[in-house]
C-alpha cells in the first residue's frame, strides 16, 4: 500500500522538488495550495500536476488544517508553507507570525487530535541562529580558527521571520516530548535552485544576469560605458543591478539535495532536529563573482549599485552550518557544489530569457 504524504507549500521551490522525490519513491502525494487569482502560481509543479492531488487550504486557518488532517490521516506531513522572505517579515510581521508560527501549531494540534501516527516534518531555518555562532579556538594562541552553527549553538533570531520560525521550532519539540508525536525540524541553511523566488538575492542576481546577457547579445554590446544607474551601448541602455549588503556570508546549498534530507528525517524510528548545510560559507560578493564569471565578466563593480534601501533593520552577517549529526544518523551529505549551483542558476535564467524573447518574436510574426 502506498504511503500518503501531504506537502504544504508544494508550489514553492522546496515543495516542488520534494513532491518529485516522493513520487519517485512511490508515494501518493497531496499538495496544499492557497486560493489565488494568479493562474501561474503553480508553474513549478505543472509538469507533475496530473500526478498529485492538490488540496485548497490555508495553514493559518485552524479549521482548514483540522478538517484536512482528519479526513486524510496522512502517513507523513511536510510543512514547507511559510512567509519565507526575511526582508518581507519586517514589513509584514503579523502575517509572518500567523503563517510561520500558528500554521505549524495548527498541524501539530490536528495530528495530536485526529492522526497521532502521522509523521510531521517542520521546515526550520538557519536564521534562528542570527548573530550567534560556535567558535573553535587554538588554545595555545587563543586564535579563532573556525566559526559555525550546529544543533548545540544558541539561537538568537534577528528578524520577525526568525522569531516566528523559532516559535514553531519549539512547538515541534514540545509536541514531540509532551505527546510523543513523530515530529522533527530540519534547520536548513540557505538553499537555492533554478526555481528560487525572484525576491531572493541569489535569484535576483542570476535573473538580472540572464536579462543582461540576452540584451548584450541582441545589441552586439562591446565595451559598454557606464553612468550612475545605467549601462550604455550606442543608443541603448540597461539598468544596473541594485543590491544591499554584499558582505553577508551564507552557507548555500541546492534545494534538490536538501529535500532528500527532509525525507530521510521522516524515515527515522524516532524524530529529532537536524542542521542541514554544506559546511561552507560564501559572501554575496563571492556569489556575484561566480555568477558574473559565467558570462565572462571578471570586473563587475561598474555593473552593480549598492542601494541602502535593500539593507535590513537587523542583519545576519555570518552563517555556516555543521551537519555532522545528519551525516552520521541520516547518512546525508550534499552533492551539488556552490560553483555548480551558481552555474545552473545563471544558465537557467539565460535560457529562460531567450525562450521568452523567442516566444515574443514568434507572436509578432
Amino acid at each position: 500500500m502506498k504511503k500518503k504524504a501531504l506537502v504544504t507549500g508544494v508550489a514553492g521551490q522546496d515543495g516542488s522538488y520534494l513532491a518529485e522525490l516522493l513520487l519517485e519513491k512511490g508515494y501518493e502525494v497531496h499538495g496544499l495550495v492557497r486560493r489565488t487569482s494568479n493562474e501561474n502560481a503553480t508553474y513549478r509543479i505543472d509538469h507533475i500536476k496530473d500526478r498529485i492531488n492538490l488540496i485548497e487550504g490555508e495553514v493559518s486557518d485552524s479549521g482548514s488544517v483540522y478538517s484536512i488532517v482528519e479526513e486524510y490521516k496522512f502517513d507523513e506531513i511536510y510543512n514547507l508553507a511559510a512567509q519565507s522572505h526575511v526582508g518581507t517579515s519586517f514589513k509584514q510581521p503579523d502575517y509572518t507570525m500567523q503563517v510561520d508560527a500558528l500554521g505549524p501549531l495548527h498541524f501539530l494540534e490536528a495530528i495530536r487530535r485526529y492522526s497521532p501516527k502521522t509523521r510531521f516534518y517542520q521546515a526550520s531555518t538557519s536564521e534562528l541562529f542570527g548573530k550567534n555562532f560556535t567558535e573553535v579556538r587554538e588554545a595555545w594562541e587563543d586564535m579563532v580558527v573556525d566559526r559555525y552553527q550546529d544543533e548545540n549553538t544558541e539561537f538568537m533570531p534577528q528578524s520577525p521571520y526568525a522569531v516566528a520560525k523559532l516559535a514553531a521550532h519549539n512547538l515541534v519539540r514540545i509536541y514531540r516530548e509532551g505527546y510523543g508525536l513523530h515530529a522533527g525540524c530540519g534547520i536548513l541553511f540557505n538553499h537555492e535552485s533554478e526555481r528560487r523566488g525572484e525576491n531572493f538575492v541569489t535569484r535576483k542576481i542570476t535573473k538580472w544576469l540572464g536579462e543582461y546577457k540576452v540584451w548584450a547579445e541582441t545589441h552586439g554590446v562591446v565595451n559598454p560605458t557606464f553612468s550612475e544607474d545605467y549601462i550604455h551601448y550606442e543608443n541603448e541602455s540597461f539598468p544596473k543591478l541594485r543590491l544591499g549588503n554584499i558582505k553577508a556570508c551564507r552557507d548555500w546549498g541546492h534545494a534538490q539535495d536538501y529535500v532528500e534530507a527532509m525525507w530521510l528525517m521522516t524515515q527515522q524510528d524516532s524524530a529529532d532536529d537536524y542542521v542541514i548545510s554544506t559546511g561552507e560559507t560564501y559572501s554575496v560578493h563571492d556569489f556575484l563573482t561566480e555568477a558574473f564569471n559565467v558570462i565572462s565578466i571578471s570586473d563587475y563593480d561598474q555593473y552593480i549599485v549598492i542601494d541602502p534601501k535593500f539593507y535590513r533593520p537587523a542583519e545576519v552577517e555570518y552563517l555556516k552550518g555543521r551537519s555532522d549529526k545528519a551525516k552520521e544518523v541520516l547518512g546525508w551529505s550534499p552533492k551539488i557544489s556552490f560553483k555548480e549551483l551558481v552555474k545552473r542558476m545563471v544558465w537557467s535564467d539565460i535560457n529562460g530569457k531567450k525562450e521568452k524573447v523567442h516566444k515574443l518574436q514568434k507572436e509578432e510574426l
